[in-house]
């Protein structure tokens, strides 16, 4: 936990060192550009290797009754028979984490009154699906509203979601309350991390890292916007200035943009090779978009190899004379003309 965090706190420290020596052409331009890269074709490079993966049985995942006698009552979306069950029960998935919203923890109550000592009890936990679905919808919206930063003039939709996040208006600048939730949200899944024995067991670095990179980006976001503030039109233009492919160079913006700048780069660097693919890795993974019809529907292993068949009958012409003398029973007997 505390080298991915170092980690972090190193990769910023040598951006902001970086930006206020005169290397900020070197993390405002060529490392966006070197992270863009990185980012398209590696999750291309994934998601063409996930297309290509065989898939060797039909694994869907149920959480029903699967389709049966008519008079039974058949779970058409957590047991979906059929490619429009499989469209449902996927945008339920994508859009509201309907696995996730059906979440249960384990515990051992010791001393429980009904069995006179320790037993095991399963109960619904449903903290994760909410701040995991406000962490992913907050996220969405402000990398929606980022897109003011890259065109001109800002396009109509971009403005509205602007001003429906920034409805309660406290002070100035505007609050917008995605900044403020999506960082609740990170907390307390580093927090269930980090208070958890169990899970904090079974944590890993790759665990720990994304988070801690999220919270410095999203507190970076924050310091900009309401802290150490730097001029937002500077900013716009040379933002799309890299999106127009014709840099500008970086004068008059702050160091703390640059921190900023560079841990999204990093980010986008990590993400086409971490559980962060996740977001497109869902779409390709059997167990959510196969239907459950293995008895109706006969399901072909692409791995099996074309093979040479060595039918019965060819196999008793092959060994007849052999299994004559061994007793063996025969549906034709050895021709004794030709003896």
């Amino acid at each position: 936990m505390f080298s991915s965090l170092l980690l972090v706190l190193l990769t910023g420290a040598v951006a902001w060192a970086g930006a206020a020596a005169g290397f900020a052409t070197l993390f405002g331009v060529a490392l966006p550009y070197v992270a863009a890269v990185v980012f398209i074709v590696g999750m291309v490079w994934r998601m063409v290797y996930w297309a290509k993966s065989p898939v060797p049985f039909r694994i869907p995942t149920t959480g029903g009754q699967e389709q049966s006698l008519d008079f039974i009552r058949q779970n058409k979306i957590d047991c979906p028979s059929t490619t429009w069950g499989v469209v449902k029960r996927m945008f339920l998935e994508v859009f509201f984490f309907r696995s996730l919203f059906r979440n249960t923890v384990a515990d051992v109550r010791e001393n429980d009154p009904v069995s006179n000592g320790p037993r095991n009890i399963y109960y619904s936990s449903l903290w994760l699906w909410f701040f995991a679905l406000l962490f992913h919808y907050c996220f969405l919206l402000i990398f929606i509203r980022h897109f003011r930063f890259f065109v001109e003039p800002v396009p109509a939709a971009v403005t509205f979601l602007e001003s429906i996040d920034g409805i309660m208006q406290v002070g100035s600048p505007r609050f917008y309350w995605t900044g403020g939730l999506v960082l609740v949200a990170l907390l307390f899944l580093l927090g269930r991390r980090l208070f958890n024995r169990r899970l904090r067991y079974l944590s890993l670095l790759n665990d720990y890292f994304p988070l801690w990179l999220l919270i410095g980006i999203v507190g970076t976001g924050l310091c900009l916007r309401y802290f150490d503030k730097t001029e937002i039109a500077q900013v716009k233009v040379f933002i799309m200035s890299l999106a127009h492919f014709a840099p500008v160079a970086p004068e008059g913006i702050n160091a703390m943009f640059f921190v900023h700048l560079t841990l999204v780069s990093v980010l986008l660097i990590y993400f086409p090779f971490s559980k962060l693919a996740h977001m497109p890795g869902v779409f390709f993974s059997p167990t959510r978009n196969m239907a459950n019809n293995s008895r109706r529907v006969r399901h072909i292993n692409p791995w099996n190899p074309p093979k040479q068949y060595f039918t019965y009958a060819e196999y008793e012409d092959a060994y007849r004379d052999a299994m004559a003398e061994a007793g063996l029973p025969l549906e034709k007997q050895p021709d004794k003309a030709a003896e």
